[in-house]
């Protein structure tokens, strides 16, 4: 509202900052809260950057308290948000690069099946609700009067059900352009509880199934041996910086220009729908490659394991924070209970019909499982929560190796779904 800002004598940029640290304030503060083992950690700051976004971005507070809401410019939160990613997810390449290829190698089926059958599930529970809607509910809001404008809908829930921004995208480049608005509705809507089902669920599930984490941890130390044998090699490598952040330029420069290639998807080549790996996929891949081979010659590549860790956390809750403001926002102004409902039914039927799929047919190990599943849900928070929860680095590699087969999936879905009806 903007007689906090009469109250700071600041503004502009500077005041932007102001509440982002803030919410970082708050939402540490939050997801320290524990019940019974159980706390939402990162996901802390995602709840006060919602909950700022709908109390003073929206009209929530105005048609309430007759004030006026806070206006940020949207390249800032843009800005903060693809920062934060940036960081967050070649901070998770470095780290499981080392081991990835050798756990790669030793689950590349599962972990193909995996990606494969957790995007698939979100998919045919879209196709369930479209059929819900359409025969038993009604579209759930009277702005919407065709089903061309609900599956619009219900594919942004689904994108936002799995926390995809290239679902999202590509739904948005599909479908008409006066229906684009529906898409972005939908994901925001679900965007809420994709994130919190997921990194509530990798907490609950070892607690359920009275898991000893030391035995698990045991489990998924693939190629360590290879790794420390790595680390004696790299010993009197060049260094450009003592913390690595050159190299982390390197790999962050690298992969932005690789998500930004562009794969043509329809007839109309590259004036149609395209696919691209997009920044976040881009940055993985080239940064799971860099930390595979860790050197170019004499000079090394790999970053300090602080300055890693210390990427990884500042990139998630600044990607968070950019996410969730304007979620918040637009949960106030858009939302509907019925595509509420939708949106969980896409974020728990995947997410569990994964789980059960990877421990009674693929039989992966329990982190093993959970990692790859945080990849197949492609949701980065819960990524975070579960490492927290592990208390190992290694869950890192199922994420990474299962994202990209879950990324692609579920573009090629969400497109599918729309083209169907």
């Amino acid at each position: 509202m903007e007689f906090i800002k009469d109250l700071i004598p600041i503004s502009g940029v500077s005041f932007f900052l102001f509440c982002v640290f803030a919410i970082l304030f708050a939402g540490y503060a939050f997801g320290r809260i524990t019940v019974k083992g159980v706390s939402l950690g990162d996901a802390g700051v995602f709840i006060m950057a919602l909950l700022f976004g709908a109390l003073f971005c929206s009209d929530l507070m105005p048609s309430t308290f007759g004030v006026k809401a806070i206006s940020f410019d949207e390249s800032w939160l843009n800005l903060i948000e693809s920062f934060g990613l940036i960081l967050f997810v070649t901070s998770v390449g470095f780290i499981a690069g080392p081991k990835f290829f050798a756990n790669m190698k030793k689950n590349f089926k599962s972990y193909v099946l995996l990606g494969l059958v957790i995007i698939i599930a979100g998919g045919l529970a879209a196709f369930g609700c479209i059929m819900l809607g359409k025969h038993v509910f009604g579209w759930g809001a009277s702005t919407i009067t065709d089903i061309d404008g609900f599956v619009a809908m219900i594919v942004g829930l689904l994108s936002g059900s799995l926390t995809s921004t290239p679902a999202f995208s590509a739904a948005k480049a599909t479908v008409a352009p006066e229906l684009q608005s529906l898409v972005s509705v939908g994901h925001g809507i679900a965007y809420i509880f994709g994130v919190i089902g997921v990194v509530l669920f990798v907490q609950l599930i070892p607690k359920i199934m009275k898991a000893d984490m030391d035995v698990e941890r045991s489990k998924i130390s693939v190629g360590s041996q290879n790794s420390e044998g790595k680390v004696k090699k790299v010993v009197k490598l060049l260094h450009l910086d003592h913390m690595g952040v050159a190299a982390f330029s390197v790999a962050a420069i690298l992969g932005t220009v690789v998500g930004k290639i562009k794969i043509p998807m329809s007839a109309d080549g590259f004036d149609g729908t395209c696919f691209s790996l997009t920044t976040t996929g881009g940055c993985l891949l080239v940064s799971l490659i860099i930390g595979h081979f860790g050197r170019v010659g004499k000079i090394s590549l790999m970053p300090a394991e602080s300055t890693l860790k210390l990427f990884r956390e500042l990139g998630l809750v600044l990607f968070l924070v950019g996410a969730g403001i304007p979620g918040g926002a637009d949960f106030v102004a858009n939302f509907n209970g019925m595509y509420f409902v939708y949106g969980i039914i896409m974020t728990v039927v995947p997410m569990i019909g994964g789980f059960f799929f990877a421990k009674y047919v693929l039989k992966l190990p329990l982190l093993n499982n959970l990692g790859s599943l945080t990849g197949g849900m492609t949701s980065t928070p819960a990524l975070g929560t579960l490492i927290n929860v592990a208390k190992t680095e290694d869950v890192a590699a199922a994420y990474a190796a299962t994202y990209p087969i879950a990324l692609i999936a579920v573009v090629l879905v969400s497109q599918f779904l729309i083209l169907m009806f």
